[in-house]
């Protein structure tokens, strides 16, 4: 839905930038910061704020993946050695 939401906003600053452009008193500079001012810089904040949740939510699930393999049976302990030390006899 967000996607849809930034599309349809970009779409709009295009078509008020080409109104700018071919207008009598229009220039391809002030198309240009039309485009800047209006529609990159204001939706790449946007973009930025609304997406943090998901990136926390990407960063959570890498964090739990990296504990899970540093534990493969999730019990909390520290690992023991795997094979059983041999015995000696004097």
């Amino acid at each position: 839905m967000l996607y849809l939401v930034a599309l349809a906003w970009i779409y709009v600053v295009l078509m008020v930038a080409v109104a700018e452009l071919t207008s009598p008193q229009g220039s391809l500079l002030g198309a240009f910061f039309t485009v800047l001012g209006w529609g990159v810089v204001p939706l790449a904040i946007v973009l930025y704020i609304l997406g943090t949740p998901a990136r926390r939510r990407a960063r959570r699930a890498a964090e739990a993946a990296a504990a899970s393999a540093a534990d493969p049976d999730r019990s909390g302990h520290a690992p023991g050695a795997a094979v059983a030390p041999e015995r000696e006899e004097a």
